[in-house]
């Protein structure tokens, strides 16, 4: 059989107050596409579909159609909440959804309430698929026990627990079955990928690669943004996100893995690279080089590190020169530092406090100072 493995869509994304609504529209027509083209017979979708735990409507159109179009041609689909998603509207989703033929967990299932998925895959073969969505350190290890103990018993006591989870799910895993297990989480050891969004990665919580048994054949993981094979005692992967979310993850290759597999044999696993979405990038110069460099970058999102001292509407000359660009900041060398004085108890006006500020932040400027000063006089005299 074929599966088609994806995760962290992160549908809704906000980057720099820019919505992408339109470009997750155009890259779930792309793996929509990916699954007609390859036939697969299973979508799995690892978690993180939305961007936050209360998706606009807007986000939820877009996911809606993409989800019953994997389901077309009698695909199984099967689509996990991740920590970004909110696990008591998917079990909202879940009965209607399930009417349709998706698979949707939200929460934790036993296995015969959910939590093991037993069909016949549209190529002939038994599949046995053990979900486990995204579960939180507080849900996992009681409140009581994160009174007592350090961090580090803490971090143990959540990958045992998850390992004893996979155990109960797997535990009707057979030998003429194809044995599949999908989460969201974090293995030690993967790399991150360089996102902003490090801190939400709730890295210092995960659990062993051990804890999927040799008689997987493939283990579909989502939550780390980069596509990447981890060791174990079975195929596992994470395939990573089809768009880069944030500027951290430009050296990403947004994607998705075809993964072919039958009983007894581990997986074979191939990437798909998915390009619908904008590029990311990060261009640094003045306003001389950037100008220079702006042919071949029409079609990017920019994060640009502008080599020109501060100066009043210096980030409408740059958005001038590269309309792409979303994220402006001042080269290091040339951000203020502010000056140490003395502390004085003299008392000084709103007029020096404010000329001091622009000394400090080096934009010195005539014309600030002259229509903060007309601003001051206008509110000193109706105020007096």
């Amino acid at each position: 059989m074929k599966i088609l493995h994806t995760a962290d869509w992160h549908v809704g994304k906000v980057l720099k107050g820019h919505s992408r609504i339109d470009e997750h529209r155009a890259v779930l027509r792309e793996l929509v596409e990916l699954a007609r083209a390859e036939d697969v017979d299973t979508v799995v979708v690892a978690g993180d579909v939305f961007d936050t735990s209360a998706p606009t409507p807007e986000a939820q159109s877009v996911v809606m159609p993409a989800l019953l179009a994997l389901r077309e041609d009698g695909r199984d689909v099967v689509v996990l909440a991740g920590n970004h998603d909110n696990p008591q509207l998917f079990e909202v989703f879940r009965p209607v959804l399930g009417a349709l033929g998706i698979h949707v967990i939200g929460t934790f299932k036993r296995p015969d309430q959910g939590g093991m998925l037993s069909f016949r895959a549209r190529s002939g073969e038994d599949v046995r698929l053990a979900a486990l969505p995204f579960l939180s350190h507080r849900y996992v290890v009681r409140a009581v026990d994160v009174l007592t103990g350090t961090p580090a018993e803490h971090n143990r006591d959540y990958a045992a627990r998850i390992g004893d989870l996979i155990g109960a799910l797997t535990s009707g895993f057979a030998t003429g079955t194809v044995n599949l297990v999908t989460t969201h989480g974090t293995l030690p050891g993967g790399k991150m990928g360089g996102g902003e969004r490090e801190a939400q990665s709730i890295f210092s919580y995960y659990f062993e690669a051990t804890a999927f048994p040799v008689a997987t054949q493939y283990a579909a993981l989502g939550h780390l943004h980069r596509r990447q094979q981890m060791p174990g005692p079975c195929p596992i992967w994470y395939s990573g996100s089809p768009v880069a979310v944030d500027f951290g993850e430009e050296h990403n290759t947004p994607g998705a893995l075809i993964v072919t597999v039958e009983p007894g044999r581990p997986a074979v696993v191939r990437e798909a690279p998915i390009g619908s979405a904008r590029t990311l990038a990060t261009v640094r110069g003045s306003l001389e080089e950037l100008r220079a460099m702006a042919d071949g970058l029409d079609d990017a999102w920019l994060r640009v590190v502008v080599a020109e001292k501060p100066a009043p509407g210096l980030a409408e000359a740059v958005r001038e020169i590269l309309p792409g660009a979303l994220d402006i900041v001042l080269d290091a060398q040339f951000r203020p530092v502010r000056a140490r004085r003395a502390e004085t108890t003299a008392v000084r006006s709103p007029r020096d406090l404010f000329r001091d500020y622009l000394t400090d932040t080096g934009r010195d400027n005539d014309q600030l100072t002259a229509l903060f000063d007309r601003l001051y006089d206008e509110v000193t005299e109706v105020n007096g």
